[in-house]
């Protein structure tokens, strides 16, 4: 029990850090989800996620993109440009 405290308040304080960014808490939530935890992982996700929302990109594209090509910018770019 005390393990999965600790791996829940670090949880907490990963997905503080990221709102803390100024991403929404469901985007958050789902992107540690997605990425097992790992707030790096996340980080980079919602990073690239906003950026190429604001290219002009749609979400559900975006999202999809990026785990295919795990968070490579380069690679999601080219294939968001070819769909």
């Amino acid at each position: 029990p005390r393990c999965l405290l600790l791996q829940f308040l670090g949880y907490l304080r990963a997905c503080d850090r990221l709102l803390k960014q100024g991403y929404e808490e469901g985007q958050v939530e789902e992107a540690m989800e997605m990425f097992q935890y790992s707030e790096k992982k996340a980080a980079e996700f919602l990073h690239l996620l906003a950026q190429f929302n604001d290219m002009g990109f749609q979400q559900n594209e975006i999202k999809e993109v990026l785990l295919l090509c795990e968070n490579h910018r380069e690679k999601a770019l080219e294939e968001l440009m070819t769909q």
